[in-house]
């Protein structure tokens, strides 16, 4: 249900958008909450349809690869070198997604069901602890319904 309704404000905005262009026209989007990013894409999306604000936090760092590819006198080729990652900005345990709701931080941490990382780490649990006591909200999300649901209740209370 939550899934449909998505589909729906995000047609609605395209027909607004592109007044011009006839309705058969417009492709149906589509949403899957089964990846963890296809879970963050629709919560953003809700977010955003709904007049908020909301960004994905990429606190993975950056791959460096230092291979190259070296022919020698015979012709064989062979790769030399190493990847190495160089450690990301962000805070550790900083949640998936932040946002602003109705003038509130929100940091929403995503823990899809069809993953195996579905517990939080300590440094997480720490974050979210200093998010709390800073008045901001810290929500773990598994599905979109679940995510659904709060966003209206969080909604309905102001």
């Amino acid at each position: 249900m939550a899934i449909k309704k998505l589909i729906e404000l995000r047609l609605e905005k395209l027909k607004a958008d592109h007044p011009t262009v006839p309705e058969y026209a417009i492709p149906k989007p589509k949403y899957s909450d089964r990846t963890s990013n296809g879970l963050t894409k629709c919560i953003i999306d809700l977010i955003e349809l709904n007049g908020f604000q909301a960004e994905r936090i990429n606190s993975m760092g950056k791959q460096l690869d230092n291979r190259k590819t070296v022919t020698d006198v015979i012709g064989r080729q062979r790769t030399v070198g190493s990847v190495t990652w160089i450690k990301g900005s962000g805070q550790v345990g900083t949640a998936d997604i932040s946002s602003t709701i109705m003038g509130r931080s929100i940091k929403i941490e995503i823990k899809c069901k069809s993953t195996n990382d579905n517990r939080q780490s300590k440094a997480q649990k720490d974050y979210q602890k200093k998010i709390e006591r800073a008045g901001g909200v810290y929500i773990i999300v598994r599905t979109f319904q679940d995510f659904y649901n709060w966003f209206n209740e969080f909604n309905n209370k102001f």
